[in-house]
């Protein structure tokens, strides 16, 4: 993970592929329903963009993370959503379209709002001065490995619908099979760092899944959401963009020791996703009962 063409070339590059893949899955119908129904959306974002990064920020203080663990917690804090998010609200019955949308949005706005939250998470909490963020690199960046694939895909979906709608499944493959090498490499690594700070960064990690799937809970309950949009945004909260935020560790910041905290939350965020698959289940099992006629012979 430290050779220059590894993170310098192969890893945005693989980044920006998948980006494309997601491209493929989109249309302007997606971003149609923005306007369509603007509260699910003025809900998710504000819990994605605002609420996350601000309650990551308070477990970082309350459970004295270290700086290295901080800043990860806070990095995966600013990469809200991501092609899982998708798959699960698939598998919960969730409002699939308000979560593609949301997804759609998370991955364009964090592509401004992103660098901020890091360039404040180094300043806070490093205690060395060894390594400086640059707002305008990391927004370049961001820009180069994700909106623009996406905007390429969007624009190749549209002309060449049959061979995207083809294709697409094959990228959201190569992206788990992606994310499983990321692990690996952060894992193997850092595996020091991991052996020392694992009960501490798994705690973190898991709190902040199931905290935050709680604050889309409360945050559709305040917004008098029906109980499908609100299991969407509790997954779409929930669920951070682990890929993203290790890319933005390894190959944008060289730092591979913040992306610790991203690599454990990889495997954590599928505790929290099961748990809220199988109490949708449980809730909609309940739900088809109630409303299920009775015989009348």
């Amino acid at each position: 993970m430290t050779g220059s063409i590894i993170t310098e070339i192969l890893l945005p590059l693989s980044l920006a592929f998948i980006m494309f893949g997601m491209g493929l899955s989109l249309t302007q119908f997606d971003f149609l329903r923005l306007w369509q129904t603007p509260m699910p959306i003025i809900g998710g974002f504000i819990g994605q963009i605002i609420v996350l990064p601000l309650l990551a920020f308070t477990l970082c203080l309350l459970m004295d993370l270290s700086p290295a663990m901080s800043i990860g917690l806070m990095i995966l804090a600013a990469c809200p959503g991501g092609t899982t998010s998708n798959v699960v609200s698939h598998l919960a019955k969730a409002n699939l379209a308000l979560s593609v949308s949301l997804t759609a949005l998370s991955r364009i706005v964090c592509v401004f709002t992103a660098p901020f939250i890091i360039q404040f998470a180094v300043s806070y909490f490093s205690d060395s001065h060894d390594i400086e963020v640059s707002l305008s690199s990391i927004s370049l960046g961001l820009l180069v490995i994700t909106l623009l694939p996406i905007m390429f895909g969007m624009i190749v979906r549209r002309y060449y619908r049959d061979w995207a709608v083809k294709v697409e499944v094959y990228f959201r493959r190569f992206a788990l099979v992606f994310l499983l090498l990321m692990i690996t490499g952060v894992v193997i690594q850092e595996r020091d760092i991991i052996s020392d700070a694992f009960n501490e960064v798994f705690i973190a990690c898991m709190l902040l899944n199931l905290l935050a799937m709680m604050v889309g809970v409360i945050t559709a309950k305040l917004f008098k959401l029906s109980h499908k949009d609100s299991l969407t945004l509790a997954i779409e909260i929930g669920l951070q963009n682990s890929t993203m935020a290790m890319l933005i560790c390894i190959s944008l910041l060289h730092m591979p020791s913040y992306a610790v905290v991203a690599g454990v939350y990889s495997l954590t965020m599928y505790l929290g996703a099961g748990l809220l698959v199988l109490y949708a289940s449980y809730s909609n099992s309940n739900r088809n009962s109630v409303i299920q006629p009775t015989d009348s012979h």
